[in-house]
């Protein structure tokens, strides 16, 4: 059996964890170094921000789970090439749910998330 998507799907779990957390250690072990956020912007623009200054933000963020929510993240598909995957995933981070696109590379044996895509409703 490949143990690529079970791999992915743990990756995922570590995802929605740190999120549900908003724990930016969490999160940066499973980001590759050299990623970036990119979303469109308030403004209408594509913004991208790389991920150290994502996770410096994730500091300052309230976590869900200190205000008592309630979980609601799912991963939606898994699709997988090679060294190449691309997970989607919603979750609830009060009051909005994202949608990511998680974009990964198997780097020396080990899945990092090298771009994420997001984005948001109420």
């Amino acid at each position: 059996m490949n143990t690529d998507v079970p791999a992915l799907h743990s990756l995922a779990q570590t995802y929605f964890d740190a999120a549900y957390e908003m724990d930016a250690e969490k999160f940066a072990s499973i980001f590759h170094p050299l990623s970036s956020v990119t979303k469109v912007a308030e403004d209408g623009n594509v913004g991208v921000t790389p991920i150290a200054t994502w996770l410096a933000a994730v500091r300052d963020m309230k976590a869900p789970k200190q205000q008592g929510f309630e979980r609601d993240d799912q991963i939606l598909s898994t699709d997988v090439e090679g060294e190449l995957a691309l997970l989607k995933v919603k979750l609830r981070i009060p009051p909005r749910y994202f949608t990511d696109l998680l974009s990964c590379l198997k780097v020396n044996g080990t899945w990092k998330i090298v771009q994420k895509v997001m984005t948001s409703n109420v």
